[in-house]
């Protein structure tokens, strides 16, 4: 773990998971600063993580290697625009992890010729379980570059991409993709409650048999695709739920809920970087 500085602006809860896996990590809570205007936040994560806070974005940022940006987009250039001379004078990694905001739109609200990675975390995170998709602009060092993946590290996967536009299609598998898994195992639960077993019952086995499957996916040597094959016996129960699947046409309801998330992910990042 490396002895940099790193500020946060916006202590919500992703700059808890953060800053939480850092430390468990190894990284020292005093190399550490959380700025936020609630001190209620700033109290908390004193009190859990022991990291210097304050409520002054400046005060943050003023000394930091790594300036995270954690704050909601709509807000995003507001809070750009308080520590743009102190980005210009040191020239920090900027790590944006606010949804939808593209890479120049951030640079031109910090005055132009600044290191930035955009991330795209999603929610397990919060659980140390993420998976994060990173893009650098060209101002990014290799240091640099292995300081972001650091940090994203500490709570789950890492991947770069080498082109922007790559993003809305990020945002549109992994960073929504948590929901469409919990509307998966909602319906299942509900299917199988309506097939007589108890509520208590149809939860449980719908979340064992999701995370059975979804660990012999990704620690097995097998494609899922594959695992489906193994699992499923001509003739036998598995192949008729599937045939029913394949009449419904999953396969394309779910390219069909990709591209419109895709779709929105792009207008939501015209909207934000609007002037």
């Amino acid at each position: 773990m490396s002895d940099s500085s790193i500020a946060f602006i916006g202590g919500g809860n992703m700059a808890h998971s953060l800053v939480g896996g850092m430390i468990a990590s190894g990284r020292k809570p005093t190399s550490i600063w959380v700025a936020d205007p609630f001190v209620d936040q700033l109290d908390n994560h004193r009190h859990r993580h022991g990291v210097n806070v304050t409520q002054e974005n400046t005060e943050a940022a003023a000394n930091a290697d790594v300036i995270v940006l954690a704050v909601k987009p709509q807000i995003l250039r507001d809070a750009a625009a308080q520590i743009a001379s102190i980005v210009q004078e040191r020239k920090p990694l900027m790590l944006s992890i606010a949804a939808g905001l593209r890479e120049p739109d951030i640079s031109r609200w910090l005055g132009g010729d600044v290191p930035v990675v955009r991330a795209m975390p999603n929610t397990p995170a919060l659980i140390r379980c993420g998976a994060t998709v990173l893009y650098a602009n060209p101002s990014v060092t290799g240091q640099q570059k292995a300081l972001a993946e650091e940090i994203m590290g500490a709570v789950g996967l890492c991947l770069w991409v080498d082109e922007e536009e790559h993003m809305d299609a990020v945002t549109a598998t992994s960073g929504s993709g948590p929901a469409y898994f919990f509307h998966m195992m909602e319906c299942m639960q509900a299917a199988a409650e309506d097939l007589g077993l108890p509520a208590d019952v149809a939860r449980q086995l719908v979340l064992q048999t999701a995370l059975g499957a979804a660990r012999m996916a990704s620690e097995g040597e097998d494609e899922p695709g594959t695992l489906r094959e193994k699992v499923t016996s001509p003739g036998g129960t598995t192949a008729a739920a599937l045939e029913v699947l394949g009449q419904e046409d999953l396969a394309g309801v779910i390219k069909k809920a990709l591209t419109a998330a895709r779709d929105r992910s792009r207008t939501l990042s015209d909207e934000f970087g609007k002037d």
